[in-house]
């Protein structure tokens, strides 16, 4: 059984953790304008190119996968990956028919980076912001979503797990007590200081771990509040990777 548990243990944590509903790879691109006129962005006419070298040797554009894509409204656009490659470039098409593009400029290593899109008659030019302070929207419908879902989905796997163990009930509160905190904490501060998301999810299953220990400690050891997150995370990025795809068109 320990073997077993450890084996889910270093599969998840080594494996890349990119395709369930925590936080992934952004980039936020506010445009400026050099020019006199300052169209509209056409959103249908703008893609984010992927290029694995400085020269673009091989583009590849970003395209729709899940919750991965180019979001722009009229005013600016920002993109969610799975996986960004090394460099990027943009198209970006405008609603007075005009198209222009970018240089290439280099991926930053942030989980979350803000760019200053330069508008100009030639072309686009792109730059990392010097301000780049962590940004969160409370009111972003797929952390909310995040929430709603891995709330849903660890209670499951907790129930099940505590029957199993003969343990009492009581201890969901503290399983949900957890995953609320946990996702405020991801979403909204570590998402904007951590490179990783391999390491939020190994800080989601350390702590709610403890905090459900702590609540609990007449009814768990540490050891049995580890199994149980590990069996509640497990579930919740697994199960939640297929949600996500499925979501992903209501989100944004």
């Amino acid at each position: 059984m320990k073997k077993f548990v450890l084996s889910f243990l270093l599969a998840y944590t080594v494996l890349p953790l990119w395709a369930d509903v925590s936080p992934k790879p952004e980039m936020q691109f506010n445009f400026i304008y050099n020019t006199a006129d300052k169209a509209p962005i056409a959103p249908d006419s703008s893609e984010q190119i992927q290029c694995e070298d400085n020269q673009c040797m091989d583009p590849k554009p970003l395209g729709t996968y899940g919750l991965q894509k180019l979001y722009c409204s009229p005013e600016k656009c920002f993109s969610i990956s799975y996986g960004y490659a090394h460099y990027q470039k943009l198209i970006i098409g405008f609603k007075d028919g005009s198209q222009k593009e970018s240089n290439i400029f280099k991926t930053p290593a942030a989980l979350r980076s803000t760019f200053n899109v330069y508008v100009n008659d030639d072309g686009l030019e792109v730059k990392l912001s010097p301000e780049q302070k962590p940004y969160s929207n409370i009111t972003r419908r797929d952390a909310w979503a995040s929430l709603l879902i891995i709330l849903a989905l660890e209670l499951a796997a907790a129930w099940a797990s505590i029957s199993y163990m003969h343990k009492p009930l009581r201890i969901l509160y503290a399983v949900a007590g957890a995953n609320i905190l946990s996702m405020f904490a991801t979403w909204f501060f570590l998402a904007g200081y951590i490179r990783e998301t391999a390491f939020l999810w190994i800080f989601c299953l350390l702590f709610e771990s403890v905090f459900i220990w702590i609540f609990n400690r007449k009814y768990l050891t540490l050891t049995n509040a580890f199994n149980l997150s590990l069996a509640m995370n497990v579930t919740s990025y697994s199960l939640g990777m297929m949600i996500s795809f499925w979501i992903a068109p209501w989100l944004f």
